[in-house]
């Protein structure tokens, strides 16, 4: 669909994440011209790390590099003094019949989907995940039309094609889940900063203060402690599924472990702008370092499930590797929590 078939309001944004790109794209719509995935990334907080104690995705450890689904759009809307109305549903029809009226109203909502049935998404990228993020901004020749975040351009769904993936089956099933911004109220260059700060601390907590092992900067050392023990526990064909559902969780799954970094960086680097503070700019290198070291996992982790690296001393250099990232992370984390930002 060509961009130009777009509305006139609504302008549909590519991003490397679905939910900063909802976010970016609903509040732009809104008026607020300011909002970048960055800054909506680092105002929501959503860089996080968490293996999920006795859940499994896909026959795989259940592992997120970001925070929970929808925290980032709640988050930077909080911030901002934006209020949000979230809806969602037990009845397809009523879900549609929602939709449909908010499609009247002429209004973008963000709607919690599947990717598996998702007609638009490649075939290799379509499996069981049911927290992806869309705009539905309008209705022609009897299709929604959709701003998918990380698409190039906007496309379409029929009705059936889109109460399908509203109401996909599984973990985090999305149950028509629809959410939009309301009574948007003028920002003001202050409310941005407080914002910022507020996000940097708030993911300063998440990543070296929640209790237990298995989230924030322990929850990396808690998986590298699983990873040297896959071999010898699981067999070398289910160790190498087991790394092979990391890569798909930190490369494939909105943007994962090495794009969430990178993006965490870009986010400190316009933060740094608004709070006049090259400290912050500094911290930024850090995170991309961190996002270098993931991407470097990755590759060796793919090596593995591809069965060109069969050893245990590979499962064991996959495991250093994690405990670097952690100690780079950490001690970013750290230099953010020393900074005496505005309140």
């Amino acid at each position: 669909m060509n961009i130009d078939s777009q509305t006139d309001e609504f302008r549909h944004v590519q991003t490397a994440h679905c939910e900063n790109g909802v976010t970016t794209a609903l509040l732009r719509y809104h008026g607020l011209d300011f909002m970048t995935e960055p800054l909506a990334f680092g105002m929501g907080s959503g860089l996080f790390y968490i293996q999920i104690p006795f859940l499994t995705v896909n026959n795989g450890p259940a592992i997120s590099f970001r925070t929970m689904p929808g925290a980032i759009f709640k988050r930077t809307c909080k911030s901002l003094g934006v209020e949000v109305t979230r809806r969602k549903f037990s009845n397809p029809a009523a879900a549609e019949a929602f939709l449909d009226q908010k499609v009247r109203e002429g209004a973008p909502v963000g709607c919690q989907v599947g990717v598996f049935h998702l007609s638009y998404f490649p075939k290799e990228y379509r499996f069981h995940f049911n927290a992806h993020n869309l705009i539905v901004f309008g209705e022609e020749n009897g299709r929604y039309l959709i701003s998918d975040p990380v698409m190039e351009d906007v496309t379409s769904l029929s009705r059936e094609e889109l109460s399908r993936v509203r109401f996909a089956q599984g973990p985090l099933a999305p149950r028509g889940h629809i959410y939009f911004p309301e009574k948007i109220k003028p920002v003001s260059a202050d409310m941005i900063r407080k914002g910022i700060a507020r996000g940097i601390r708030r993911n300063v907590r998440d990543m070296l203060n929640i209790p237990g092992n298995f989230a924030g900067v322990n929850g990396i050392r808690h998986t590298s402690n699983h990873v040297r023990k896959w071999r010898e526990k699981l067999g070398l064909r289910k160790a190498g599924l087991y790394l092979g559902q990391i890569v798909r969780m930190q490369e494939e799954i909105g943007t994962g472990g090495g794009g969430f970094r990178f993006l965490y960086g870009a986010f400190l680097e316009e933060a740094a702008a608004y709070l006049q503070d090259d400290r912050v700019a500094n911290i930024s290198e850090d995170f991309t370092k961190a996002g270098d070291m993931w991407r470097a996992s990755a590759i060796k982790m793919a090596g593995v499930y591809k069965g060109r690296l069969t050893e245990q001393k590979d499962f064991e250099e996959i495991a250093d590797m994690m405990l670097e990232i952690r100690l780079v992370e950490k001690e970013a984390f750290q230099k953010l929590s020393r900074l005496k930002l505005v309140k």
